[in-house]
């Protein structure tokens, strides 16, 4: 019988056993795969380097590194608690001899993935291609470029550095009695780490169910960790995760947020707390008759839902306003299963109603009712005093309403790029009452004016204007610059009273906000169509504005006139009324 095994060896000592053959390490399926960031592989690099220049060394001091705990598997090494670590010491060893000719490179361990058989390939030859396609390979790649950038300059002391790491720096080697499940190991030793997420802890959970099965032991513990990645690659997509979620610093992990609805749906409680959904799918499993491949199959038929949401044209961009407006997933799951798939879509309509407005839309309501109704809202909606996020979601849902009208097409809202690039509304025209105060922004607005003004070619001599005072010694009075800025207006003809309505409001990216703010109509419509030209995500309902294609006649293109303005809020409503008059089709 094997007992447990506890003492230092040094990194040398890892590379193979007394009798000379390399040491193989196995991580095993339910472990995550690599996930070390530059910031911890330089600071393992620091840590060491340091340690060797240290000033009065003596014989027996070495620098320790965290327990690696193992359990011997069929001659080779299951990591249970480590792999990070012993990952990165095998990356740093694959550059020593990188830098060594063939005949002078040193043997060194092996390891591999149970559910990544292609590493050692990618580690011969490591690619960024290969690493955009597999979230394991991303990180290795970065950490070998960390790697290489971090020796690049350190020459003089590479040699130094390769005694310290092999003979200086040791690792506390741990192997588990034959008594010990690998599996509990694993979670009881990283259940507390900040690193590992709530997914990663569910995933040894349920490959541990796996292992204890009495029946095809092997297959269904793969299958899992195959079905795994296949999801964990479909959220990768960012069209679809943006869809249902607004976080953008998350590109890796985001299967937990499937873990994180189901746990939602059987109405788990203390799911906020810190490995709160482990903890409920730890309850679950735990008991009597619990079966880790039933559980599995209601993650997957989860995500065969939502997936069937974002296929969906129409659902799709319900869905995605409504979560936009605050609505939780969950919350949408539940309604799905009340009835067939046209009373969803109306009852969603409806709630999407009861969100913008703020009241229920009554079954009894007639077009004509509707059209007061949301008449009556629109013209309330005031910038500076209606709520900022009722006038958001107004033209949001105009450009939803819009690509949804036109049935033939196959036109869908970007999500991915509405949140990454945090489009919000901003005036059309220009508003007389709030000139740039600040000299920077003064000089930035009619620099943009004065552009567009020469490139219009209008009459007179505004330009030569603009040029002068932008050239001038000394910084023009603030009566200079608001009778300059008065004209300019005029000769764009935006020196009508204050218009702060929805008619005056559309969506813009928060670049144009802030570097065109407050600029004539004329300034506007260039950079907007700067950006479409260009294939910048564009909302179809401002690129529309900017076009003037809600205007029944255009008398110039390049001014916004109150004509305009009532075109555009006309479209406005006849688009909203279309959409929510739709809300008790299909309802029996």
């Amino acid at each position: 019988m094997q007992h447990a095994k506890f003492e230092t060896r040094s990194v040398y000592d890892l590379i193979s056993d007394t009798d000379g053959h390399p040491r193989v390490f196995r991580i095993p399926a339910y472990q995550r795969g690599y996930r070390w960031k530059p910031a911890q592989v330089t600071q393992l690099l620091e840590d060491v380097c340091e340690f060797g220049k240290r000033a009065d060394p003596q014989p027996d001091e070495f620098y320790c590194l965290q327990p690696l705990v193992l359990k011997t598997a069929g001659g080779a090494y299951e990591v249970v608690d480590g792999q990070q670590r012993l990952t990165t010491l095998l990356l740093i060893l694959r550059h020593f001899n990188e830098r060594m000719a063939p005949k002078y490179r040193s043997k060194h361990f092996s390891l591999s993935y149970e559910t990544r058989p292609e590493l050692p390939c990618f580690l011969d030859e490591p690619s960024a291609e290969e690493a955009a396609r597999n979230v394991d390979f991303y990180y290795l790649h970065q950490a070998i470029e960390t790697i290489e950038a971090w020796f690049a300059p350190r020459e003089q002391e590479f040699e130094g550095f390769k005694s310290t790491l092999l003979n200086k720096t040791r690792v506390i080697w741990y192997e588990l009695d034959d008594k010990e499940d690998a599996v509990d190991a694993f979670t009881r030793l990283n259940v507390g780490k900040i690193p590992l997420t709530n997914d990663e802890l569910i995933r040894a959970l349920f490959l541990r169910q796996s292992v204890n099965s009495a029946n095809n032991i092997i297959g269904e513990q793969l299958q899992i960790a195959h079905e795994w990645d296949q999801l964990e690659k479909a959220l990768q997509n960012d069209a679809f995760w943006y869809f249902l979620n607004g976080e953008k610093g998350v590109t890796h992990n985001r299967i937990g947020f499937l873990f994180s609805l189901v746990a939602r749906l059987e109405a788990e409680s203390n799911l906020e707390q810190r490995y709160g959904v482990f903890h409920a799918y730890s309850r679950r499993l735990a008991l009597p008759g619990a079966n880790a491949a039933m559980e599995w199959l209601r993650v997957k038929q989860v995500f065969m839902q939502i997936e069937e949401w974002f296929e969906d044209r129409s659902l799709y961009h319900i869905i995605g306003f409504l979560v936009l407006q605050g609505v939780a997933v969950h919350s949408i799951l539940r309604w799905a299963a009340q009835g067939p798939k046209a009373e969803f879509e109306a009852l969603l309509r409806r709630e999407a109603f009861v969100r913008l407005i703020g009241k229920r839309l009554e079954a009894s309501i007639s077009q004509e009712q509707l059209e007061t109704e949301l008449r009556g809202f629109l013209q309330a909606l005031e910038y500076g005093k209606s709520g900022a996020a009722k006038i958001r979601a107004s033209l949001l849902l105009f450009n939803l309403a819009s690509l949804l009208r036109s049935k033939a097409s196959n036109a869908r809202f970007p999500f991915d790029s509405f949140k990454k690039e945090s489009w919000d509304i901003e005036h059309i025209r220009s508003v007389t009452s709030s000139p740039p105060i600040d000299k920077a922004e003064q000089e930035n607005w009619l620099r943009h004016a004065g552009a567009q003004l020469r490139a219009m070619m209008l009459p007179g001599k505004r330009y030569e204007e603009i040029e002068a005072y932008l050239s001038a010694p000394k910084t023009p009075s603030s009566d200079t610059f608001n009778t300059l800025y008065a004209n300019v207006l005029k000769d764009f003809q935006e020196s009508q009273e204050v218009d702060d309505g929805v008619a005056n409001l559309t969506l813009l990216d928060l670049h144009t906000n802030r570097s065109y703010k407050n600029a004539v109509f004329a300034v506007k419509r260039n950079h907007i169509l700067e950006l479409d030209k260009a294939g910048v995500f564009v909302p179809l309902c401002t690129r529309n504005v900017f076009l003037k294609g809600y205007s029944q006649n255009v008398d110039h293109l390049l001014f916004w006139s109150a004509k305009d303005s009532n075109g555009y809020f006309n479209a406005l409503l006849e688009a909203l009324v279309d959409f929510f008059s739709q809300a008790h089709e299909g309802v029996v």
